[in-house]
């Protein structure tokens, strides 16, 4: 099992290259993508971590539809209070749209 879960890109960036999960998969290895590590900003708050987690949708849909074996979530009630990675986590709420609408782009992808 291999996770994608984004590289540095500059200071304070990780980027996700999609390119790389079919090539992965290529050699037989299931592909997990972390969505919410590939949209965290290293240092991004000086001394911590922030993230951007209003984009953590968008690159999980991308990764299922590239063809995916599986995804990885932070999740936290209340992410502000989370004692780490908070910033690109995704609030509890917001989990069942999210996997509903990956879960739909899975079936389609893997006919």
């Amino acid at each position: 099992m291999v996770t994608e879960r984004g590289t540095s890109f500059g200071y304070n960036n990780l980027i996700a290259d999609f390119r790389s999960l079919p090539l992965i998969r290529k050699e037989g290895y299931p592909v997990i993508f972390d969505a919410t590590h590939s949209v965290q900003l290293p240092g991004g708050q000086g001394k911590s971590s922030g993230g951007q987690r209003e984009m953590v949708p968008y690159l999980a849909r991308a990764a299922v539809a590239v063809g995916i074996d599986g995804i990885f979530l932070e999740v936290h009630p209340d992410p502000e209070k989370a004692l780490c990675d908070g910033p690109n986590s995704l609030y509890l709420d917001s989990l069942p749209e999210l996997l509903a609408m990956v879960m739909k782009i899975d079936r389609i992808v893997k006919l």
